[in-house]
């Protein structure tokens, strides 16, 4: 009876949204407050709709309801309760739910929300959102419903694939849909901008606070995945720029740019043309990431479905949606005010720099995932795009990106100094090249490429310490006023320092990880051992393990240096039993920021008797590598929380602008 209700009100959020694009659309033809209320309490309903159904669906799964088919076919009744729940969204059909709650979650957010805009600006926004929740929802309801029943339901489930049983995949999935999904606002309120011909500095401060939320948690949800691959692939890496690695990625990179280029539409009326097409690319990139999830187009562990026409439907939104968004635009576009005009050397051209080099770097990726599809599609041969093709096309983008990030907030807007900012920038030079040659002496293999990117990493840090001290006046003005000025610092501003500075930290980990990592792999007895760096690694058991819903050999390894113990740890081979699925779970040792990393692999026969293939690594500086972005995330809720980023405006500025 639960599923039923939850699909009864999967279909009156559908309704719901229908009623709510088609007041909110009259109440901007008529301009009627009475209609926009109540197509903003629609907005509500709808989300209260698929909030309902949602937790139907979660009730099946925590009850092991098999006579649901998405519970079924992704569940098991031995599974542990957290994986139950987030089974819930472990499928496409489920993950399609979470991300219509996300969708209409934040059209109610923007309904209740959007008090501070102008009248027909947040009908219009109301409206937009309430279409997208159409077209999703009747995706949902009608091609992928996760509320159907079975007529002859299975004793037991199927459950769910291994490799997603895991803590950090039950929180990587919300996180990432609420950074998807929360472009939708912003793709809403290009919309909005379009049809009422207003892109001025007011409209991209609305812009902001919203592609600020969705920003951040796309940077927490893409670090959670990029730590579930590092630890539960058992393969030593962390990024392999998987096809839906990549997917999500784009929206990242194109939000960033928004984020810049906001900010020069706010302070000087500049680029309105360029921040509306990154609000709609924002949102478009993350349908596209949809797509390519769900369509079996790209083969990936990442993949929900593997179900082409599906996959076309999707393909058939994305291209609607996107196609009418880019027209409008293409429509208005030409009735754009030029804005402000600036210097080459301004805070304005760092920014127009930063968001060029940040579109380039976006098309590189999007040029690597999809031309296997391209090509495939034209002549019939199936080639893959890997690393080599990002190391050399992205990553002199990025750098040259990086290089310049910290002088761009120590440029004035409109005319900057150049020999002012690298005045300023001295002593963070220094600490860069410093910590570069310390490497390059100290670090064995010797690599100039390495040592470059720890000066990169470094130069990022610095750069960002030195922006605050220049705030604040340090070594300039009384300890006392320096102190002052550091209290007083708008959240924005500690935000952004934090975003860079996290920015810097993944640098370092990234560069001296991929760098010095080391590897060592032999198939050892009980009581052999293997050299991983200066680490000694021996096996000193094999146990049989019985787990909730899995058998497993654990291995018991002790690692040393020097003879002295460093630490113990049990890596796992697992057999789950319900799928026929066997996974690794990797056994990790913490040495300061860097990892010991031990994968248990096959059991073999030896001449000897049975051996076990054992592969260690020594991961330097890998910790950094998720705190970096755990940082970014930070800044960006910091920013978030600043009252001058409030997403209303007083009801004066609302009554001079209804």
């Amino acid at each position: 009876m639960i599923a039923e209700i939850g699909a009864f009100a999967l279909m009156m959020a559908l309704a719901l949204s229908v009623v709510q694009t088609a007041l909110s659309a009259a109440a901007r033809i008529r301009r009627s407050s009475v209609l926009a209320g109540a197509g903003e309490g629609a907005a509500l309903g709808a989300f209260l709709g698929v909030a309902v159904a949602f937790a139907a669906l979660m009730h099946a799964f925590v009850t092991s309801d098999f006579s649901v088919a998405n519970v079924a076919a992704n569940s098991h009744s031995e599974k542990p309760l957290l994986y139950r729940v987030a089974g819930t969204w472990g499928s496409h059909e489920g993950s399609m739910l979470l991300w219509c709650l996300a969708l209409t979650g934040f059209g109610a957010a923007a309904a209740g929300l959007g008090r501070g805009l102008p009248r027909g600006l947040r009908a219009v926004t109301v409206a937009t959102q309430g279409m997208l929740g159409v077209v999703f929802l009747a995706y949902t309801v009608f091609a992928s419903n996760p509320l159907v029943r079975l007529a002859q339901p299975p004793v037991e489930g199927r459950s769910l694939n291994p490799l997603l049983q895991d803590p950090a995949l039950a929180f990587h999935p919300p996180a990432l849909y609420a950074g998807y999904v929360g472009m939708s606002v912003v793709f809403s309120l290009a919309v909005a901008a379009l049809v009422e011909g207003r892109v001025d500095a007011a409209w991209a401060r609305w812009v902001r606070p919203w592609a600020l939320a969705a920003w951040s948690a796309l940077t927490l949800g893409i670090m959670l995945g990029a730590f579930w691959a590092y630890y539960e692939l058992g393969w030593g890496g962390w990024w392999f720029w998987d096809p839906v690695e990549n997917a999500s990625f784009m929206p990242w990179l194109i939000a960033t740019a928004l984020l810049h280029s906001a900010v020069v539409t706010e302070k000087r009326g500049a680029l309105p043309g360029w921040t509306v097409f990154l609000a709609l690319a924002a949102f478009t990139f993350s349908m596209l990431g949809a797509f390519l999830v769900r369509s079996g187009v790209l083969t990936s562990v990442h993949a929900f479905a593997v179900d082409p026409t599906r996959g076309v439907l999707l393909l058939i939104i994305l291209g609607v949606t996107a196609g009418l968004g880019f027209a409008l635009f293409a429509w208005r576009a030409p009735s754009f005010q030029q804005g402000g005009v600036f210097a080459p050397i301004s805070r304005e051209s760092a920014l127009v720099l930063n968001n060029i080099l940040l579109a380039a770097a976006t098309a590189t990726v999007l040029l690597g995932t999809l031309f296997p599809l391209i090509r495939e599609a034209a002549d019939g041969e199936a080639i893959s795009v890997g690393p080599p093709y990002f190391n050399l096309t992205f990553t002199p983008l990025m750098a040259a990106l990086l290089i310049l990030l910290p002088a761009g907030p120590l440029l004035a807007w409109k005319r900057g100094d150049a020999r002012g900012v690298l005045q300023r920038l001295w002593g963070a030079a220094l600490i860069a090249v410093g910590a570069g040659l310390a490497t390059l002496a100290l670090a064995s293999p010797h690599k100039a490429l390495g040592a470059a990117g720890v000066m990169l990493g470094a130069w990022l840090i610095a750069g960002a310490l030195a922006e605050i001290l220049e705030r604040v006046r340090a070594f300039r003005a009384p300890a006392t006023e320096s102190w002052r000025r550091l209290w007083g610092l708008p959240r924005g501003a500690w935000g952004m320092t934090l975003a860079h500075l996290g920015l810097g930290v993944f640098v370092l980990g990234a560069v001296f990880e991929t760098t010095w990592k080391v590897e060592a792999a032999e198939a050892l007895p009980v009581g052999g051992s293997l050299d991983v760096g200066a680490y000694h690694v021996a096996l000193d058991s094999i146990r049989a393990v019985d787990g909730p819903n899995y058998e497993a050999e654990r291995a018991g390894v002790t690692v040393t240096r020097k003879g002295e113990v460093v630490c113990r740890a049990e890596p796992e081979r697992r057999l789950y039993t319900a799928g026929g699925q066997t996974t690794s779970e990797v056994g990790l040792c913490y040495r300061g920021s860097s990892h010991i990393y031990l994968v248990l692999g096959e059991r073999r026969e030896g001449a000897q008797g049975p051996v076990w293939l054992v592969r260690a690594y020594w991961n330097p500086w890998a910790t950094l590598i998720f705190l970096g972005p755990a940082i970014m995330a930070l800044g960006g809720l910091v920013s978030l929380s600043d009252r001058r980023l409030r997403l209303g405006v007083g009801k004066a500025a609302r009554e001079a602008t209804a």
